[in-house]
């Protein structure tokens, strides 16, 4: 395959679990997030980010290829429908050190939300689709949860299913530049 056609996915290879969903949201992996928000703003003409850093601290259930995560990451999300998510990397392994590595900076997973993500992870695995990482917990009330699945193959990028907490707690101060 080459040309535009090149690394675009099949058509109807969506998981059965997450077909026909809208995508709401677009996630893009960053070297810095401050730039990155900057950049983002110029660009959808928005600076209404809401900033949150995730890890072992503030995600209580996070996996990895299975095993307990000891990941890190700050991320930024701006608007809905779709929302648009800035992702830094900030500890590894994870699937965002793996894919900086052999990608590069840039696009990186459509969210879907859903119900339930422990759900979602249960159907997408019947449908034979693997886990490759996830997190639970990070809500005001320890609800909120979010889970990726491997769909390179098949999408073109990985999908991730998005339980949105009932409250989140207070988004951090947008960071400054790295100086």
């Amino acid at each position: 395959m080459s040309g535009l056609s090149a690394g675009l996915p099949r058509p109807g290879t969506l998981p059965a679990p997450l077909a026909g969903l809208p995508v709401a949201q677009i996630g893009i992996l960053v070297p810095d997030l401050a730039a990155g928000i900057a950049t983002w703003s110029a660009l959808l003409g928005a600076d209404d980010w809401l900033v949150y850093t995730y890890g072992p601290e503030t995600v209580p259930r996070l996996t990895y290829r299975g095993e307990p995560g000891t990941f890190r990451m700050r991320v930024a999300l701006t608007g809905d429908a779709p929302q648009v998510e800035l992702i830094e990397s900030l500890a590894g392994p994870s699937i965002y050190t793996e894919w900086i590595a052999e990608h590069g900076y840039g696009l990186h997973h459509l969210g879907f939300r859903v119900p339930s993500a422990e759900t979602a992870v249960r159907e997408m695995r019947a449908s034979g689709v693997g886990l490759l990482q996830s997190g639970g917990g990070y809500g005001q009330d320890g609800d909120g949860g979010f889970a990726y699945f491997d769909t390179q193959d098949s999408v073109g990028l990985l999908v991730e299913a998005i339980e949105v907490p009932e409250r989140r707690r207070p988004s951090e101060a947008p960071p400054r530049g790295r100086g």
